[in-house]
């Protein structure tokens, strides 16, 4: 079998493809840009339009996304990551789920678990340095990031999970210019 644009064989040619979940009502509340918000769990699932409300500056300096603390519903900041494999968002492989996203905001805390759609999986590293790299890019400064595969649902799990915590091989990785390519088609709009 043959994969996309002519190169090597899928490892999952038949995934699973789930339906995305419903957007985030806006509240009165998160409108409000005297009242303070704070970032949960559906605001790193989902976010709002850029330059919407408040923004917050992102960790990315040039190019960081525009985002105020409530992130809100029109674009995704996680869910709509492309498959590195596939012509999906992770969202619809089920690789990234709303409840596998833990956010402690008075701690500046975001963990993010993230489920290959097979154990094998070899773009693993590939699909958590992309959400880490979204989370880099698009959060404050302030906040300490855990990217790890949900455990027990990889071969490789402790080896990509020590890979992503490690700040140097996630800088290097970055440095690569065909792999920050790759990357960045991740986290591309899709056309």
């Amino acid at each position: 079998m043959v994969g996309p644009g002519g190169g090597a064989a899928l490892e999952n040619a038949n995934p699973l493809i789930y339906r995305r979940s419903g957007e985030r009502p806006v509240t009165a509340r998160e409108e409000d840009d005297e009242l303070p918000d704070s970032i949960d769990d559906r605001e790193i699932f989902d976010r709002g339009e850029p330059g919407r409300g408040r923004a917050g500056r992102g960790r990315g300096g040039c190019g960081a996304v525009q985002l105020r603390p409530a992130f809100l519903n029109a674009a995704h900041l996680i869910r709509s990551i492309n498959d590195p494999e596939h012509p999906l968002t992770l969202e619809e492989l089920n690789v990234v789920e709303q409840v596998r996203v833990k956010v402690n905001d008075a701690e500046s805390t975001v963990a993010v678990e993230f489920t290959p759609t097979i154990p094998h999986c070899s773009m693993a590293t590939l699909i958590g340095l992309s959400i880490k790299v979204k989370l880099i890019r698009s959060l404050p400064e302030r906040f300490k990031l855990d990217v790890h595969i949900t455990p027990g649902t990889h071969a490789s799990e402790h080896a990509v999970n020590k890979q992503l915590a490690d700040k140097e091989r996630v800088a290097a990785a970055l440095e690569n210019s065909h792999l920050l390519e790759v990357v960045n088609q991740c986290l591309s709009a899709r056309s």
